[in-house]
């Protein structure tokens, strides 16, 4: 089954769970429990996919813009908008990351939109650090909405996700 989100495909086993191996599920669940403390379970990880998918395109769609308007027909990595915000969020994640492994896994499941213009090699390369300090952003983003929060629920997503579309 595929799951198209913004013009993006992303492999989904054939019950329409997350498509991870054991030992991702694991390293995700590690990640949210290390970046805020969080526990969560597939159907959470099922919407952080969808979460990543969506930001990624949008991230990238502002970045081939960025291109076209240089008159360049690559996506080079400095197209790709990041904030102070995101690096602070990129670096953690680099931190978290040496004890966690994350990266490969995803890089694996980081979906390529399709666009107008290519990714260049070097935007290619920071997708998965990008898509590692959108996961620390939006873990430390249901800690600001709720500092209890334990276990996100779907209007906890749902509130993560209209305060991330505001700003990205």
């Amino acid at each position: 089954m595929r799951d198209q989100i913004a013009g993006s495909t992303r492999q989904l086993d054939s019950t329409g769970g997350t498509g991870m191996p054991v030992v991702a599920i694991d390293r995700f669940e590690r990640f949210f429990r290390a970046a805020a403390s969080l526990d969560v379970d597939k159907n959470d990880l099922k919407r952080y996919g969808d979460f990543v998918d969506e930001k990624v395109y949008d991230l990238l769609l502002i970045a081939q813009a960025t291109a076209k308007a240089n008159g360049r027909d690559v996506i080079a990595a400095h197209d790709v908008p990041v904030t102070k915000g995101l690096q602070e969020c990129i670096h953690e994640f680099r931190k978290l990351n040496e004890e966690i492994d994350l990266r490969p896994v995803l890089d694996t499941l980081t979906a390529r939109p399709p666009l107008d213009l290519a990714l260049g090699d070097d935007a290619e390369r920071r997708l998965p650090d990008i898509v590692g300090g959108l996961s620390v952003a939006l873990a430390r983003t249901f800690k600001i909405m709720d500092p209890e929060l334990k276990n996100p629920r779907t209007a906890h997503w749902e509130r993560a996700l209209r305060t991330f579309n505001l700003l990205l």
